[in-house]
């Protein structure tokens, strides 16, 4: 039995889930998010818990049994709280700056570069070398936050571009100098 699988996800007062054959729909303050999951799972709705279970002990209701469970329970934190990722800046010169909804990226190269987010992403940016990635789609989020960073990734000479807040860059010596 899949450890992550069987664990219930309690459902906050303010979110509603609503099932419609395999289509989940979570709704909460923050927003609406529905997902269709593959037949080999079920999810069924006791009070305000939801569990997750297989139908079978096939090896693809196996495989999908903790992805699911994981999958609904990141909805309905997504609705009730919302995810975000932090990014850092770093280097001389380098700065980020919002235009609208849109964020602005200036890292090095001869043209600032312009990321527009999708609809339920929000930019923030503070001292002009955080970045916040905020919504209420967990894998959304965390695919925006990854594009940002791939536009400078950090370098391991000088350890200058943009990384995640708290992600180690392992660092190399440089050249030895002749003598």
């Amino acid at each position: 039995m899949s450890r992550i699988g069987k664990r219930p996800i309690s459902v906050p007062q303010k979110v509603t889930v609503t099932l419609d054959g395999q289509t989940l729909v979570v709704k909460g303050p923050k927003g609406e998010l529905s997902r269709t999951l593959p037949p080999e799972v079920e999810v069924l709705q006791e009070g305000d818990t939801l569990t997750v279970n297989r139908r079978n002990e096939s090896r693809a209701a196996r495989q999908r049994h903790g992805l699911c469970r994981t999958l609904v329970a990141n909805m309905v934190e997504g609705v009730s709280q919302g995810f975000q990722r932090k990014l850092e800046i770093q280097g001389v010169g380098y700065r980020a700056q919002i235009q609208g909804r849109n964020l602005n990226l200036i890292v090095g190269y001869s043209h600032p570069v312009l990321i527009e987010p999708p609809d339920g992403v929000q930019f923030a940016v503070e001292n002009n070398t955080n970045i916040l990635v905020s919504g209420i789609d967990k894998e959304i989020v965390g695919n925006i936050a990854a594009q940002v960073r791939a536009v400078r990734p950090p370098e391991p000479y000088k350890g200058k571009g943009i990384r995640y807040a708290g992600e180690v860059v392992r660092r190399k010596a440089g050249k030895a100098g002749k003598k």
